[in-house]
């Protein structure tokens, strides 16, 4: 599966996105730059997981990216980290609406949380690791990963 997710982050290198919104540059150091802010600011390998994989889906299109990239991963890491990537933009796009539905419940603070990385990781300077390092940071919790 390690290698799948290698794949998939493989894929998302040079992958331009908008620079008004994302000065940064491609997607995988978006994605990278999202995780190492999400791994020193949090304690929640879910999140980690999240972090590293919220853009999958911009490899295949950017229009329903958090759709595809759910898609893409069922089945390969838990449902926790599917939902994450599923919604990670429901706070931009509907924020009251999220809110409402989903406060009180624990993945709510994990979207904040998830949120909050996603918009800060947009340094243009920024060091990231690899993407196999992050990987290898995640494989203690391989209980994230489908078998």
């Amino acid at each position: 599966m390690y290698d799948y997710l290698l794949s998939l982050l493989d894929d998302l290198d040079g992958v331009q996105q908008n620079p008004k919104y994302h000065p940064e540059g491609d997607a995988l150091f978006h994605s990278l730059q999202t995780f190492d802010l999400a791994y020193r600011n949090s304690t929640s390998p879910i999140l980690w997981t999240a972090a590293l994989l919220h853009d999958v889906g911009k490899a295949v299109d950017t229009r329903g990216h958090e759709r595809i990239g759910a898609e893409m991963l069922g089945g390969v890491v838990c449902d926790e980290v599917i939902w994450l990537v599923q919604h990670h933009l429901d706070l931009m796009r509907a924020p009251r609406h999220t809110r409402h539905k989903y406060v009180g419940q624990p993945r709510f603070s994990r979207l904040q949380q998830l949120r909050r990385f996603d918009v800060e990781g947009r340094d243009p300077k920024a060091n990231v690791i690899t993407p196999e390092e992050a990987l290898t940071i995640l494989k203690p919790y391989d209980s994230l990963i489908a078998a």
